[in-house]
């Protein structure tokens, strides 16, 4: 009786033993069994409206992989795997591309997506599998405000900062401002968020035009605005189907100042010389963040891409590879996604830009922005961006707004 007993109890301490050594369902840890791949799930739009900035974001986070692991392709022991996926930049199809990534190929962590929409649909999903997401390019606020959960971080300016820093780039005391935005969350979430902003500081809407993204003609959109009466215009785009060559071409911007987030290289190219003297703000210019970081990626990518400069679409990209790299390595290799959440939450880290924090509230990165002239610059064949001032993250600081 008594060898039956130590028998009994001699398998049910095997048994438990075993069953510690599984994986819970907030990820393995290192601690635990985590020497496989690293998997990161790179969400964005290859194809569709937004086809330009998921290329864009997908280059750079590859280049800022190599940056940040030292060409390795490694982090803490572990080699990092890269699974790609579009999501066309249609809600549906994030939701059904998110859905694979998360339950079959079980990423630690999710990067994307190319739009506010597609972003806002599959955050549920972030939150029900319970993995790290880090947002970029997506802008809405709601993305890191009332639509937000833990797990989500975002490397991206949100609208709100965006509007903060346009706000303080207009010059003019009591000004008439006009909005021309598309017609989906960034756009309206940026309206609004613009409208506090200039409103704060004395300055007035007098008129907003909402587009959709898949209009060619803004001819007529952009007469209302030559007949609002503004003096000012604020612009809310992004992708293809641009209003800037018809606005260009209408001579808008010679009765209109544009408070606008200044594009990079190839928008740059569109705006042309006629476009010198405009006054905005900058969340990134290869040419005016004087660090180390920024010196490599340049370089690098000049070297990858024949001379070519890196777009402003690049960076964000860059910077998330950054981000996801240094959380892996201050959690010692542990993907548990409790874990990285904790890592991440006031983490700092060096970029392009200068230094990003996660704020702890809402996991908003914090950044430098500038304010800027354009202007024409010998060897250039597009109008440079001149620094005004330098922004602190502190004076782009948006509210906290997921509580």
């Amino acid at each position: 009786m008594v060898k039956k007993t130590v028998l009994i109890i001699f398998l049910i301490s095997i048994m438990v033993f075993f069953s510690g050594c599984g994986g819970g369902t907030t990820g393995t840890g290192a601690d635990s069994g985590d020497s496989g791949p690293i998997k990161i799930g790179l969400l964005q739009s290859t194809s569709g409206p937004f086809e330009f900035l998921g290329r864009n974001i997908s280059q750079g986070f590859e280049l800022g992989l190599e940056y940040a692991t030292g060409g390795t392709n490694k982090v803490a022991g572990r080699s990092i795997e890269i699974i790609r996926e579009d999501s066309q930049g249609k809600p549906e199809v994030a939701i059904e591309k998110a859905t694979k990534l998360l339950s079959e190929d079980k990423v630690d962590i999710l990067i994307g997506t190319s739009s506010s929409a597609t972003t806002l649909a599959i955050l549920p999903l972030i939150e029900e599998y319970k993995t790290p997401m880090i947002v970029v390019p997506a802008k809405a606020d709601s993305i890191t405000g009332q639509q937000w959960n833990k797990y989500v971080f975002r490397t991206m300016t949100n609208t709100s900062q965006d509007a903060a820093a346009g706000a303080l780039s207009i010059s003019r005391p009591n000004a008439k401002v006009a909005i021309y935005a598309m017609d989906y969350a960034y756009g309206r979430e940026g309206a609004e968020t613009f409208k506090r902003e200039v409103e704060k500081r004395g300055h007035k809407v007098v008129f907003e035009e909402y587009v959709s993204a898949t209009v060619t003609d803004h001819t007529a959109h952009i007469q209302k605005v030559f007949d609002s009466g503004a003096e000012y215009i604020y612009i809310l785009w992004a992708g293809t189907n641009t209003p800037w060559p018809q606005m260009n071409d209408m001579k808008l911007f010679e009765k209109v100042k544009q408070v606008m987030a200044f594009p990079g290289v190839q928008g740059l190219k569109v705006l042309g010389d006629q476009a010198v003297g405009l006054e905005g703000f900058l969340t990134y210019f290869h040419l005016v963040s004087d660090n180390e970081v920024n010196r490599w990626f340049v370089e690098k990518y000049n070297e990858k891409f024949n001379g070519e400069d890196p777009d402003m679409y690049i960076e964000p990209g860059f910077s998330t590879a950054i981000a996801a790299v240094e959380a892996i390595k201050k959690a010692n290799g542990v993907t548990d996604a409790d874990t990285l959440v904790k890592t991440m939450e006031g983490m700092s880290f060096e970029t392009p830009k200068g230094t990003m924090t996660f704020r702890p509230e809402d996991h908003q990165a914090l950044q430098t922005m500038w304010t800027a002239r354009l202007i024409k610059k010998e060897g250039f064949d597009y109008p440079v961006p001149e620094v005004i001032r330098e922004l602190s993250p502190e004076e782009t600081a948006p509210p906290v707004q997921n509580r």
